[in-house]
């Protein structure tokens, strides 16, 4: 596993280089966003270590070039920015996981772990099924490539969007709590604003809902969460 740390802290970048390396992880360190970019455009990677504030381009712009550049390695943000603002800004700009300042170091390498268990786990869904793609009250979701297809419209989904639709399909009619999704899809501590969600969970209405402010296909339950309920025209692709 080859870890890249992007932190301009050098104690604190040596530090987590250390303790990944007595893991039995290789780790690298950039300690500013443009090098990490140039790292990334050049190596491969199976997890990036981000911090928000860096010199130059900052840590919410390194991942959002990231993504854009077609580059999912999976992304754990780091920083003093706590506020329930920060961590949504962080989720939409690509990041997959968000962990304040400080921060306990056991916590730390848990959500490493946690984050490359997901990595291959969503892996395992796009190869098992048909061309990685799946259709939703017919929407084509395509898993492989972050793309949804309604009509003529094509629509980029996010690494998040996609992992929490994921999800949901791999539990079609449960009643899936707040808690459950933060913990499971995205390896937050129960006590995290829940608030995060209700906000992806709107963007994910508007994608597969026909009417998204009177949801038939992505409900509400009442004082739990979500469920899925899939309507009789969903199947998997045969594309």
């Amino acid at each position: 596993m080859r870890i890249l740390i992007v932190e301009d802290e050098e104690h604190l970048a040596e530090g987590l280089r250390f303790n990944l390396e007595a893991e039995g992880y290789t780790a690298m360190v950039c300690n500013s966003g443009e090098s990490a970019l140039e790292k990334l455009s050049g190596e491969a990677f199976d997890l990036v270590i981000l911090d928000v504030m860096l010199p130059g381009i900052d840590g919410f712009e390194v991942a959002r070039k990231l993504r854009e550049a077609g580059n999912y390695v999976p992304v754990l943000m780091l920083t003093a920015l706590g506020r329930p603002e920060e961590v949504i800004r962080g989720f939409e700009a690509g990041a997959d996981d968000y962990l304040p300042k400080p921060f306990d170091l056991q916590i730390f390498l848990a959500r490493i772990k946690g984050l490359i268990r997901r990595r291959d786990w969503s892996q395992t869904i796009v190869n098992r099924l048909p061309e990685g793609s799946i259709t939703v009250n017919g929407r084509l979701i395509d898993l492989a490539n972050l793309r949804l297809t309604n009509g003529g419209q094509v629509l980029e989904l996010t690494q998040m969007e996609a992992k929490l639709i994921e999800y949901f399909i791999e539990n079609p009619g449960r009643a899936i709590s707040r808690k459950e999704i933060l913990l499971d899809v995205w390896g937050l501590v129960e006590d995290t604003d829940t608030r995060a969600i209700d906000n992806f969970i709107v963007r994910l209405r508007k994608y597969l809902e026909d009417e998204p402010n009177n949801p038939k296909v992505l409900k509400t339950v009442r004082g739990v969460g979500y469920r899925l309920d899939l309507a009789s025209d969903y199947n998997q692709s045969e594309s």
